[in-house]
């Protein structure tokens, strides 16, 4: 699953801890429809006729994507929209009816709030409420080997030029597809990305411990504070190279980073924040 499903699925799971009923709409046989399923949530297939009889009998419809966005249209109850991509919303006049209607919106970041903003949303009508990650009691503190990416096929996920920045300073990548797994192996994590909102990848390598370096784009240096919790490069091979290289050569400099790091997604990111500050906004809504 990508970053936006693993938050729903854990706001879905915090709301049922905290004894809020709440229900799931998502593609059959999607992966975060079995996730919620095999956690014993109330989830259902989404389809376009359904939305509405769904909604009998809650308070609120929260939409997590553009689809879903437009499909919760249909059901008359005070719409949320979490909003986590980077670029900017359409002025087409369905995307601006589509964009009115919502009672409020949850950006993932203050970039995406500017985004937002410059779109015609009232502030009035955006909170910011970040990303939550998991974040382990203990971390190791001895030698960890792997140099660590997502592996991701998406062309926007610079896979590419993570490859040559590797290649020009001698150190293989490990690309991960199952980053709770291996991160406890990472001795340092390489986000690059051409649009991000937030980086909830970045963020939960953080929690993991390891040493991160992003690109400078979106939400991304909101958490990645360039030489305090990680490094900011440029998207090319020799800046990406140039940054691998500082940290893997100067391993105190990489642990205060890292140490840093770790901190901050303790006090600002972690799961429990996330689903706290949605039900704030959840609370002013139907207030």
């Amino acid at each position: 699953m990508r970053g936006g499903q693993w938050q729903a699925l854990h706001l879905l799971q915090g709301l049922a801890e905290r004894g809020i009923p709440s229900r799931l709409l998502s593609p059959l046989g999607s992966d975060l429809s079995k996730a919620s399923l095999a956690l014993g949530l109330d989830a259902r297939p989404l389809d376009v006729f359904y939305v509405p009889v769904a909604a009998v009998g809650f308070d609120l419809v929260h939409a997590h994507d553009a689809r879903s966005h437009t499909l919760a249209l249909m059901a008359p109850r005070p719409l949320i929209v979490s909003r986590r991509v980077a670029f900017r919303v359409k002025q087409s006049p369905p995307s601006i009816f589509k964009y009115r209607r919502a009672s409020h919106y949850l950006a993932v970041s203050e970039f995406v709030k500017q985004e937002l903003l410059q779109a015609g949303v009232a502030a009035s009508k955006i909170t910011v409420v970040h990303d939550g990650v998991r974040v382990p009691d203990r971390v190791r503190t001895e030698t960890r080997p792997l140099v660590m990416a997502l592996d991701s096929d998406d062309p926007g996920k610079g896979k590419a030029i993570l490859k040559k920045a590797a290649g020009l300073v001698s150190v293989p990548i490990h690309f991960s597809s199952h980053l709770l797994e291996d991160l406890p192996q990472a001795g340092l994590f390489v986000y690059i990305s051409d649009s991000e909102g937030l980086g909830s990848a970045a963020l939960l390598a953080m929690g993991y411990g390891a040493p991160v370096i992003a690109s400078r784009v979106g939400g991304l240096p909101e958490i990645v504070l360039h030489g305090e919790t990680g490094l900011l490069t440029d998207n090319a091979p020799e800046s990406v190279a140039g940054s691998m290289k500082r940290l893997l050569s100067d391993r105190p400099l990489a642990l205060r980073l890292a140490t840093r790091a770790r901190i901050m997604v303790e006090q600002k990111f972690t799961i429990a924040h996330m689903v706290q500050n949605t039900i704030r906004v959840y609370e002013r809504i139907l207030a």
